[in-house]
């Protein structure tokens, strides 16, 4: 049925002022280079709209601001004139906000999700208020330009569009049909940016249907987040740790389990109980090796108990962390650990679940594999595990033991650097190495959810060969202890240096260490944020806004304290931090 068949109203309820196209460039900012649309200007004469933009135009960042359902960027004459009175500003004309239509009505705070609109012999759908990004700002030599738009609840919104037409400045804007439940723009761009969010208000919001998808995983994550007495934008259950900072441990017992790999049991060292964990995270140490402090990441090794963790560390020859707990730390050491954390975590379900790891990556699965041995004895699970010969399968006794326990279990071993005994294989056990077609014999369950951790190469292998075979994405899990890929929308011709200390004279404020990096430096005033520091460190950085909006930057801060400038609209947990607006007031440890 056309969208026509819906006519509400035949009013008209704006004018199209000015219709606003450009092709993305590349610009200088930051000492970088951003390729970027955000530079749009009047046209002269109709244009014609297609489904994924206006001819003659285009977008910069394909990932968040281009497709069906952000084909035409809509904003305000009542915002531009909001906006040159509070930045006192003449010189703001249409375009400036990136925006393909100018338009007279069609306020936030009146247009809703689903409303449709006929412009010349085009019509359209509203399906989202604006991506959040640094780039508006950047056009504009307003940094804060992305939380402004927030904070004072006019954003502009897209649309998609339904029919194809050819539209100019001058056309009057014609409602053909209310969007459902009647949400509107600037109520869901709150909805999802500041705090107190209506829990109501969510349930109303996914229930849209011309919502974007993108909008509606977002809010279905807080939806669940907020069931399970979680808050805030990047909310999930179990996210907050037992306990602030680093507390000593001690340890109770050291059990050498193969020549390479050493496995340390660590209780509170005032004897007081453990928080429970959840299969998969993992312990950070703090040690001090070489006359300073190192911090590094284990992951907990099998189903703790209430008094006792264990972590098993693999030797490294030019690894100083893991030699020096390989030739220093005794039973009765004391090591500072900061409270388990992790999202690669097993999922609470009954469906087929597939653990695959290589070398010391078992460390996690085998956590997991415990869990369902106690937990879920009747669930479907496939144990994958690759190590270079059978002396280097750490804990493989254990293994074993748990498999016993699943009468659903199917386990497969491959040794990549061993050749196969003249009596044959055992049963499940394979020489070489794994591929897509090695995992399309085994024949498990497209549907499984799949838990995947070993050295960088391996994870990305085996995340693309599980997609070739046919398992979703969204079921594919991992764990990586090395810094997150960067996102960094826009910049191109990002460096890839190793993380170093930044160039020039060294900060005197407060040490600043990137875990995932394994680098320690000092703050210094010259950076506005804890993010200015990550990059003139080049360590591998993760934002959009880089206003304390998106949440993008959010990193565990597990220890030290910060402060906030400019302050969030919403403040993350303790345990956290948004790198693109913090400055540290004391010592402190991140988890980048």
């Amino acid at each position: 049925m056309a969208a026509t068949d819906h006519l509400r109203v035949s009013d008209n309820v704006g004018k199209l002022l000015s219709l606003n196209v450009g092709m993305p460039k590349d610009v200088a900012w930051k000492g970088r280079t951003v390729h970027t649309g955000i530079y749009k200007y009047p046209a002269d004469g109709p244009r014609f709209v297609r489904r994924l933009n206006v001819d003659g135009d285009g977008q910069g960042d394909l990932g968040g601001h281009s497709g069906e359902q952000r084909a035409v960027m809509v904003y305000q004459q009542g915002s531009y004139e909001h906006w040159s009175e509070h930045l006192n500003r003449n010189d703001l004309v249409p375009g400036n906000f990136g925006e393909n239509f100018t338009v007279a009505g069609l306020a936030d705070d009146e247009v809703c999700i689903g409303d449709r609109y006929r412009i010349g012999d085009a019509e359209f759908e509203v399906t989202q208020p604006r991506v959040t990004c640094y780039r508006v700002g950047l056009r504009l030599g307003v940094p804060q330009m992305a939380s402004l738009l927030v904070s004072h609840r006019r954003p502009g919104f897209y649309l998609r569009v339904l029919t194809e037409g050819t539209v100019q400045a001058g056309d009057p804007i014609v409602k053909v049909a209310d969007g459902r439940h009647q949400l509107a723009v600037e109520a869901i761009d709150g909805l999802l940016y500041l705090p107190d969010r209506s829990h109501e208000l969510l349930k109303l919001a996914v229930d849209i249907p011309a919502l974007s998808p993108g909008w509606q995983q977002s809010f279905h994550e807080l939806l669940a987040a907020a069931d399970m007495g979680q808050t805030g934008p990047q909310a999930e259950a179990g996210r907050e740790p037992g306990w602030n900072g680093f507390r000593p441990f001690t340890v109770t017992k050291t059990v050498q389990v193969t020549p390479s790999v050493l496995s340390l049991y660590l209780s509170d060292r005032s004897g007081a109980a453990l928080p429970a964990t959840k299969p998969g995270q993992y312990l950070t140490l703090r040690l001090p090796v070489g006359g300073t402090s190192a911090v590094r990441s284990y992951s907990i090794s099998g189903r703790p108990d209430d008094a006792t963790y264990r972590i098993s560390v693999k030797r490294e020859e030019h690894g100083i962390v893991s030699r020096y707990i390989h030739d220093t730390v005794a039973d009765g050491s004391v090591i500072d650990v900061a409270a388990p954390r992790g999202e690669f975590v097993l999922d609470d379900t009954d469906e087929p679940v597939l653990l695959l790891s290589a070398g010391i990556g078992i460390t996690p699965v085998l956590s997991m594999l415990a869990s369902l041995a106690s937990a879920h004895p009747d669930r479907q699970v496939w144990w994958l595990h690759v190590a270079r010969a059978e002396a280097d399968y750490g804990l493989a006794s254990e293994v074993e033991q748990l498999l016993g326990q699943l009468p659903n279990a199917h386990s497969f071993l491959w040794f990549t650097r061993s050749a196969p005994p003249l009596e044959g294989p055992a049963p499940g056990t394979m020489f070489g190495r794994l591929d897509a077609d090695g995992l399309r014999a085994l024949g498990f369950d497209v549907a499984s959810s799949a838990y995947v951790c070993g050295p960088t190469g391996f994870i990305e292998g085996m995340t693309e060969a599980l997609k070739a075979i046919g398992i979703a994405p969204g079921r594919i899990h991992s764990e990586l202890f090395s810094a997150l890929a960067s996102l960094n929308p826009g910049v191109v011709a990002m460096t890839t240096a190793a993380p170093h200390p930044p160039v020039g004279t060294a900060g005197t404020g407060p040490a600043v260490t990137f875990v995932r990096s394994g680098l320690t430096v000092n703050w210094s005033d010259r950076y506005g944020s804890l993010l200015d520091l990550a990059e003139a460190c080049d360590v591998s950085t993760r934002w959009s806004c880089r206003t304390g909006v998106c949440h993008t930057c959010i990193t565990g801060l597990l220890s030290g304290a910060v402060d906030y400038s400019p302050e969030p609209l919403e403040r993350p947990e303790a345990s956290q931090t948004l790198l693109c607006c913090a400055q540290p007031t004391a010592e402190t440890v991140l988890d980048a």
